[in-house]
């Protein structure tokens, strides 16, 4: 029996890396497509009209799928999943990418995985160990280095720098609360309502900065940044959180950068520079330690995890889907 419940659970786990996979890959192309949609389109449009129209598409899928309305409980949580991945982090990079490249932006996002953690941990009231938060400063210390001494010639830190940092802070936390969130609701319905609360905001903005024209290139990358980005590419993430823990699966982040830049020198045409490598592979180091220091933390994390879904099933809780 016990042998079948650690089959299963490795089962879980890896459908969960999968997942993760499949949304790291659709966030990979975020920041180039946002280069691209803010060249021609305002970026308050960008960011909150890829909401707004993200939101029609899960008022589908809420009604296809005749999902349950969240639990009280659910519903004061949602709105910091939308503070993070449906406002924030859209709204900064997008203020960010009209004066800087995609990618100069993914050294930033290169922190996002140790910033997640760091949030997973604040909430699920884990303690990790002293060296988890000095790994995690030493990211975040590596980040700032590179983006003051790259900005040297502009007088230091630029406007573009702080929104990217702002960007990451906010992502993370919507990252840890979603991703603990879609335990409960499954990885679609978390993003689908997160996407509907914040519509109260997103729709005016969007209603306001409608653009009289743009060219085909920015309509094209503003459709992708809608169905996959703010759309389909949370369902397979939010999932993945869920199924294989946050800070498992939040390791995958650490082929974001790479592949962001990757696209940004192949579909862009953006110079990589040696220091643009050299700061993210600190970066990585940093964050391969903090997963490293959060094995005693995790233990413990899944223990009182296993007692929740002990005690859902116990009381009849319906089963999230993926």
């Amino acid at each position: 029996m016990r042998e079948q419940s650690s089959a299963t659970d490795r089962s879980t786990v890896t459908a969960g890396l999968v997942l993760g996979a499949v949304g790291v890959l659709a966030f990979s192309m975020s920041l180039p497509a946002t280069r691209v949609a803010v060249h021609d389109l305002d970026p308050w449009f960008v960011a909150f009209g890829r909401a707004v129209g993200a939101a029609v598409l899960a008022v589908v899928y809420l009604a296809w799928t005749r999902a349950p309305r969240p639990t009280r409980t659910q519903w004061l949580r949602l709105p910091i999943v939308a503070l993070g991945v449906v406002v924030g982090f859209p709204l900064f990079t997008s203020l960010a990418l009209t004066s800087q490249t995609s990618s100069h932006g993914a050294v930033v996002v290169t922190v996002l995985p140790a910033m997640t953690a760091v949030f997973a941990a604040l909430r699920a009231h884990e303690r990790p160990p002293l060296a988890f938060w000095l790994a995690s400063g030493g990211g975040l210390v590596a980040v700032l280095t590179f983006l003051i001494t790259s900005g040297a010639v502009r007088g230091g830190l630029t406007p573009a720098d702080l929104y990217l940092l702002t960007a990451v802070v906010l992502c993370g936390l919507g990252y840890a609360e979603g991703g603990a969130l879609a335990r409960e609701l499954g990885g679609a319905r978390t993003i689908c309502w997160a996407l509907l609360i914040a519509l109260p905001v997103t729709l005016p903005i969007t209603l306001v900065t409608l653009p009289a024209r743009a060219g085909a290139h920015s309509w094209a990358a503003f459709g992708y940044l809608t169905v996959i980005s703010m759309f389909l590419g949370f369902f397979a993430w939010y999932a993945g959180l869920a199924k294989g823990g946050i800070a498992k699966v939040g390791q995958i982040q650490l082929a974001q950068p790479v592949l962001t830049l990757i696209w940004s020198a192949l579909l862009l045409g953006e110079p990589v520079s040696p220091a643009s490598i050299g700061a993210a592979v600190v970066v990585l180091g940093c964050v391969v330690l903090t997963q490293r220091t959060r094995q005693g933390s995790r233990v413990s994390f899944h223990h009182r995890e296993g007692a929740l879904v002990a005690a859902s099933a116990s009381s009849g809780t319906r089963t999230p889907e993926a």
